[in-house]
């Protein structure tokens, strides 16, 4: 769908203006907000992040992309929020962070999104979180799933760490953890004793809820 294909290009340029006007656009074609964000601003922000990684491109670069991108969300999340009010549940308590050295938050935020839509309790730490702040605050405010994100291999491999912290403390058992973003596959969150591995936004929110029914 080339409207989508002009969100990509709008992110990757780092136009917040061009975001905004295409966000507006797709809401009055009727496409589908999570559509638009994922298909669109998220495919665009995936090049963004692999062009980081690379370092054809360095973090002003990288921040001026994820503001665009924000923008466009900003416009989409009311209507992706209406969207999947008709699912809403009485979930679980969940923290969500992106793990230390990655700044990018809009898969997470997509995430928070859908999942406070959805019935759950979210706690939203923000971007470039620490392993030993994770567990803390997870600690601390109580919750059933720690939730975290990375878009970059570099960034990824402190996953692990949330799992060995935990045991360290004697509290792996006492939450669950998912893992995502881009770089991380399923068969890599099995193999790093993750609970769940979510591939998007919505198979977060479908995982969340497997895993809160398997809890009780």
């Amino acid at each position: 769908m080339e409207i989508l294909e002009q969100m990509a290009k709008a992110v990757v340029s780092g136009d917040a203006a061009a975001c905004a006007q295409l966000a507006r656009k797709t809401h009055e074609n009727g496409i589908d907000a999570v559509q638009a964000i994922q298909e669109g601003f998220s495919a665009g922000m995936q090049i963004v992040g692999e062009s980081f990684e690379k370092g054809d491109i360095f973090l002003p670069e990288m921040m001026q992309a994820a503001e665009a991108m924000n923008a466009g969300v900003d416009i989409l999340r009311p209507h992706m929020e209406s969207q999947h009010h008709k699912d809403l549940m009485s979930g679980g308590k969940v923290v969500l962070a992106t793990i230390q050295g990655d700044m990018h938050d809009i898969g997470k935020n997509i995430v928070k999104i859908l999942m406070s839509s959805s019935g759950f309790d979210v706690v939203d730490l923000g971007k470039d979180v620490n392993v030993t702040d994770i567990v803390e605050q997870a600690d601390e405010r109580d919750v059933d799933i720690i939730g975290v994100s990375a878009l970059m291999t570099t960034t990824m491999g402190y996953m692990p760490e949330v799992v060995l912290e935990l045991q360290e403390l004697g509290k792996r058992d006492r939450f669950l953890y998912m893992v995502g973003g881009a770089p991380v596959t399923d068969e890599w969150a099995k193999e790093i004793g993750s609970d769940g591995y979510a591939g998007d936004a919505a198979e977060a929110v479908r995982v969340a809820k497997e895993l809160m029914h398997s809890k009780a």
